[in-house]
């Protein structure tokens, strides 16, 4: 009895030894995990840290950083040097991509005439592009301007009538582009002059005529057209409209001097390697736009520096505190942390970035874009586009772990991915969503801020911040990680220009 009994304490023994052994070997097996990608953030990135690139880039000292300001330039200053300083490369021999522009003034006074009907400005028309003129000739129709269209006309010595855009795009914002590429059309078919007749339900012609009382700034594409006169004219009356279209009598376009102002901005670009032999070969661009609308009309308590916070100070903080992880901890692809310039006068910068890539497009397999006009919601991000891509998960995950919910546009109505940056990496085929704050409509708690003085540091809530730039940084680790680049879902807008992109099957 007694050797059973001690034959069954020694296996009790050595059984409870066993286990502890087991369990050691388990705790160092745990204690020997690395930390969580989300934990790293944790360390490395800080609210403090945060604050301090938002408190200098929507300080008053840059006074809102208007595209070529000095406050501007002051910001793109400041991204090079926490690149520098944090070893992210330049992609080449700068950090700047020097943006060339001209900023057109509008004429003091213009008329158009044909027939019995005489056009004032700027209430019924305003002027595009163009110098002083006082030229009288013959009309013709091009319909939209495509290529196509003009192919079979002879413009010679005329002034060419197009509808305003392409019969595509619904954004005015998009028809101001497209105006350039009809222009240089126009002018190689040796066209006069270019009238175009706008008709938008999106942006009222008030608006419009408000803006032509004011200077415009371009990409200065240095071609031959660029003294090609173009006007909006704001008309819904089918008479008015036809007779411009198709009067035998000629067209009167009188003009003063539209004032000129060249200047350069630029594009601010970081680099990273990535560490796969041969996904590196892949390329992720990050990005966001780094300029305001400077300093305008005064609110209630006579604030007149828009310091652009939320639009795009948040953004381009984040790409900054992305750059600076993944300088320490660089993903599998290589990474581009673009700042790009002149988004607010039309997604300019970006626009000439796709044109002037430093790397061929088909080996950028993602764009990341960041912009935002405000939130209202601090349990969400809002991401333009995050139901079009592969990398919904990604982010949706990301998103989780920091505590948010990523959700989809929630106001598609406004046409938001075409007009961001984004839009000009998709009409590559590059896949672009844009990583927003959180909202879920365009309510008054929005435009309290958007594009007002109102938009400083002080007003922001610094926990949600901390959050969004997190949960940027953390997406982006996981879709440059993937194995596969996310590609579009198929049936996207943009699906087939990705496709043949990257010669897919």
């Amino acid at each position: 009895m007694r050797l059973i009994l001690l034959s069954t304490s020694l296996i009790l023994l050595l059984s409870s030894c066993k286990t502890s052994q087991i369990a050691s070997d388990s705790s160092q097996k745990l204690m020997a995990l690395p930390p969580s990608d989300l934990s790293m953030i944790n360390d490395e990135v800080s609210q403090r840290g945060i604050k301090a690139h938002l408190t200098f880039l929507a300080s008053d000292a840059l006074r809102g950083r208007d595209t070529g300001s000095e406050g501007h330039e002051a910001a793109s200053a400041y991204i090079t040097s926490q690149f520098s300083g944090a070893g992210v490369e330049a992609h080449g021999s700068s950090y700047a991509q020097p943006v060339p522009f001209v900023t057109f003034s509008p004429p003091t006074s213009a008329s158009l005439s044909v027939g019995d009907i005489d056009l004032t400005f700027p209430d019924d028309f305003i002027a595009i592009n163009g110098n002083q003129t006082d030229m009288t000739l013959p009309t013709i129709d091009i319909g939209y301007g495509n290529q196509n269209e003009l192919d079979e006309l002879d413009l010679s010595m005329k002034i060419a009538v197009s509808i305003a855009g392409d019969g595509v795009s619904t954004d005015p914002r998009e028809w101001i582009a497209i105006s350039r590429e009809k222009r240089k059309r126009v002018a190689a078919a040796g066209g006069a002059a270019l009238v175009e007749i706008y008709q938008s339900n999106n942006v009222p012609w008030r608006f419009l005529r408000m803006i032509g009382t004011q200077s415009q700034t371009t990409v200065d594409e240095g071609v031959d057209n660029s003294d090609l006169v173009n006007i909006w004219v704001g008309t819904t009356d089918s008479l008015t409209i036809a007779t411009i279209k198709e009067s035998a009598q000629p067209l009167r376009i009188n003009m003063d001097e539209v004032g000129r102002d060249g200047f350069t901005s630029d594009n601010v670009i970081g680099y990273l390697p990535g560490t796969d032999p041969i996904l590196k070969d892949e390329y992720i661009v990050y990005s966001a736009h780094y300029d305001h609308v400077g300093v305008g009309a005064a609110d209630a308590v006579g604030d007149t520096i828009y310091n652009g916070a939320r639009d795009n100070a948040v953004g381009t903080t984040a790409v900054i505190s992305l750059a600076k992880y993944f300088a320490e901890h660089p993903p599998r692809r290589s990474s581009l942390f673009v700042l790009f310039t002149a988004e607010e006068k039309g997604l300019l910068g970006s626009k000439y970035f796709t044109e002037h890539l430093p790397v061929p497009a088909k080996q950028i397999v993602y764009n990341y874009n960041i912009d935002n006009g405000g939130y209202n919601d601090t349990s969400i991000i809002s991401v333009i586009g995050l139901t079009r891509t592969e990398a919904e998960m990604d982010i949706q995950k990301a998103c989780n772990e920091v505590g948010l919910t990523a959700i989809e546009d929630p106001a598609k109505e406004q046409g938001l991915f075409d007009r961001s940056d984004n839009v000009n990496f998709a009409v590559l085929g590059i896949p672009a969503p844009t990583f927003s704050l959180g909202f879920t409509a365009f309510d008054e708690e929005i435009f309290k801020y958007y594009h007002r003085p109102g938009d400083e540091v002080e007003s922001l809530d610094m926990d949600y911040i901390e959050k969004y730039v997190k949960a940027y940084i953390l997406s982006s680790i996981k879709i440059a990680n993937r194995d596969k680049a996310p590609f579009w879902l198929e049936g996207d807008k943009y699906y087939d220009s990705g496709v043949e992109l990257y010669k897919k099957n």
